[in-house]
């Protein structure tokens, strides 16, 4: 059986000097960020920006309950599943890779909660 899970995203509509999109973000899932042009896009996308950002996780985290997160009027609660059996075969498995970076960028990642294994999987694939 595959494990799914589901979890609330905040999608946030703006209409900027960078035009009309909407930002997904999850105080569940701590730096996952992704957009998209419409709010459907936003929430398609957060499937894979959570999958990503939990893949290495022994455990998954648990999902919130988001009813007492305070939204401004721009911004709505979107329940995103995330089915990881399916990703993890698309994907595949990780493997542990060393790097160098400089000291003050992993005392800044260390500080605000970055997962550099992420950041780098994510920079690697806009890549390919």
């Amino acid at each position: 059986m595959d494990q799914r899970i589901v979890y609330p995203v905040i999608i946030k509509e703006y209409n900027d000097e960078d035009g009309h999109y909407f930002v997904a973000t999850s105080p569940n899932i701590k730096g996952m960020v992704t957009q998209g042009d419409t709010l459907n896009e936003a929430a398609y996308f957060s499937e894979d920006a959570i999958a990503t950002m939990i893949s290495d996780e022994e455990e998954y985290p648990e999902p919130m309950d988001p009813t007492d997160w305070e939204l401004t009027k721009d911004e709505k609660i979107v329940f995103v599943s995330v089915n990881m059996t399916q990703w993890l075969r698309k994907h595949g498995k990780t493997v542990r890779k060393n790097i160098t970076i400089p000291e003050d960028l992993n005392n800044w990642a260390k500080e605000n909660d970055i997962n550099v294994s992420r950041v780098t999987t994510e920079a690697l694939r806009a890549l390919q």
